[in-house]
């Protein structure tokens, strides 16, 4: 028995639903077809997002801020979604499916982001004119919100569970396996920034030179042909089996603590009721969030009988160890808010840089850069920057501090840094684009200074990117409860979301605040309006962000009282070094 289970995956099983065999499924050339959905999601939800708001503004005919929304909105779409798409791989489909399912949507998506572009019924009249220009209408904008959330609803599913079906591949339990899935994950941010990379040259290039339709349908073929690669892997793909939403069992301990809330909490916490079961992952009780001890509270009715038997509703009754887990993502909250400013600056990289990099002089000898291939000095500064950071100040950390580099946090507090001396770099170099405005007229197609100018704002924001991105999920990861992998996932996801979101919301605020008609600090025309103040403004409120992130820090990591200690010891260091 000893030997069979040696070459079986304990808890996966094959295609058949057999357990899997070390020698016949999973391994690398599994991991990389399902790294190459991966890479041509990013070509498509990049290549459209990064180059939307020329097409919104230029084509289409909307105002500056109503294009900025758009695409802003579609961003956090893609991310929000992440949650729903989480919650059928855990609760119903399984990664595999929710993988195909979600890639044919996307494929659907950007087909249809195609035939929008290509026809002269979907789009309004070329401009007669620098003034008369007919926006696009209700029926026009209607398909193109149909194709772009279609390739949202697919990204959101991809999203949630390619990097996961990708780490089952391989046997945590098994050395040499464990090591590859470390490697994986580095390949897995390769590929994201690969797909990045071609999306914002190449993908954007075709674009503006070539056609539209031309680019999206190239992104629809890439998908079908990956798509075409992942089901030729079925046969050697390892498969875990889903073990229920998450979500469920946070609500659960939520109705428990709710149903027991005018019950009074034993002075010996051993009294609260903890599942034998859970002897060799139990979590130690902890004395925050004590409301939520009332659902451990055993009393009358909590157990119901099953013929013979009796068993606990996890509705009325939940043991120490759930309670804590749902604790500890609790405790992840405040650092999570604390981080979502980021992605709100990140928001203005693909938007309203974009926009200034369209007024400005981008030739190059006879070559002419498109506007949205500029956020090629972002996804560069993440090159640089991981590169530095992993062979420089890594080994130079480990002979300092003796330790493996910064620590999540640390990276987290130096990407927020990072984004307010972004968001400064772009105030400046605003300034700098609307004198010479000012100086030549506003109506002036290009104006006679530099792209070059923005380098500043894509690099420190890249650059932030790099550490936020990698310290938020090394965070949400080690810090969240094993059963909670997925969720803490999805949970740092919602960041960038609800940092699109936020931006949105900004953009309509101050539009209404600053001025009406197409006036104000975000003008329909951003050479007539005050770009520099939005991004003095988005300056001022990363850095008060960013002090409440420290005091959010400092409540995470409490100094450890003695009387924590002593429980520790009570059920022996074993559980606690599950923790």
């Amino acid at each position: 028995m000893d030997g069979k289970l040696s070459w079986t995956v304990a808890d996966a099983v094959d295609y058949k639903g057999f357990p899997a065999e070390k020698s016949k499924t999973g391994g690398w050339v599994p991991a990389a077809l399902i790294l190459g959905i991966e890479i041509c999601e990013r070509l498509s939800t990049m290549g459209i997002a990064v180059n939307l708001v020329t097409y919104l503004g230029g084509v289409m005919h909307l105002p500056s801020a109503a294009s900025a929304n758009i695409v802003t909105d579609f961003m956090g779409a893609c991310f929000l979604l992440c949650l729903l798409g989480g919650f059928l791989a855990d609760s119903f489909l399984g990664r595999y499916y929710t993988i195909l399912i979600s890639a044919s949507i996307q494929t659907l998506g950007t087909a249809a982001l195609a035939v929008s572009t290509k026809l002269p019924q979907l789009r309004p009249p070329p401009c007669d004119g620098i003034k008369d220009c007919k926006e696009a209408n209700g029926y026009q904008m209607g398909i193109l919100y149909l194709a772009l959330y279609l390739i949202a609803l697919g990204t959101g599913g991809l999203k949630s569970s390619i990097s996961g079906f990708g780490t089952d591949q391989f046997d945590e339990t098994d050395e040499k396996e464990k090591a590859k899935m470390a490697f994986f994950f580095n390949r897995f941010f390769l590929f994201i920034s690969t797909g990045t990379l071609m999306a914002v040259t190449v993908l954007v290039y075709i674009q503006d030179e070539v056609g539209r339709s031309w680019a999206y349908g190239i992104c629809s073929v890439s998908m079908l042909v990956a798509i075409s690669l992942f089901l030729s892997g079925t046969k050697r793909y390892r498969y875990k089996k889903s073990k229920g939403s998450p979500v469920v069992h946070i609500l659960q301990v939520i109705a428990a603590a709710i149903k027991k809330r005018k019950l009074e909490l034993p002075q010996n916490v051993g009294m609260l009721y903890e599942d034998s079961s859970e002897q060799g992952s139990r979590i130690e009780h902890t004395k925050q969030f004590q409301f939520l001890d009332k659902a451990a509270i055993v009393e009358q009715g909590d157990f119901e009988a099953h013929g013979a038997a009796s068993a606990l509703n996890p509705w009325k009754l939940s043991s120490v160890t759930k309670v804590e887990e749902v604790k500890m993502m609790a405790r992840l909250l405040p650092i999570w808010a604390t981080t979502i400013i980021f992605w709100t600056t990140y928001a203005q990289m693909i938007t309203f840089s974009v926009q200034q990099a369209s007024t400005m002089e981008r030739s190059i000898g006879s070559f002419q850069i498109p506007a949205g291939s500029l956020t090629v000095f972002f996804v560069a500064a993440i090159l640089i920057t991981l590169g530095v950071y992993d062979r420089i100040i890594m080994p130079l950390w480990k002979k300092w501090k003796g330790k493996q580099g910064f620590t999540n946090i640390q990276r987290m507090a130096i990407g927020l840094v990072l984004s307010i001396l972004g968001m400064a770099a772009a105030a400046i170099a605003e300034r700098k684009r609307l004198a010479v405005a000012k100086a030549v007229g506003g109506d002036t197609a290009t104006l006679p200074i530099s792209v070059f100018l923005l380098i500043p704002q894509f690099f420190l924001v890249g650059a932030g990117e790099a550490f936020i991105y990698t310290g938020q999920l090394d965070f949400f990861i080690t810090k969240s409860p094993k059963g909670m992998k997925t969720m803490s996932t999805g949970l740092f996801l919602t960041t960038l979301s609800l940092g699109f979101f936020i931006s949105s919301f900004l953009v309509s605020v101050v539009k209404r605040v600053t001025g009406t008609d197409g006036e104000g600090w975000l003008a329909d025309n951003i050479n007539y309006g005050r770009l520099d103040c939005f991004y003095g403004l988005l300056t001022i409120l990363s850095l008060i962000n960013f002090v409440a992130f420290l005091v959010c820090v400092i409540w995470y990591v409490p100094q450890k009282r003695k009387d924590q200690q002593k429980s520790g010891m009570v059920n022996g260091n074993m559980a606690e070094e599950k923790c």
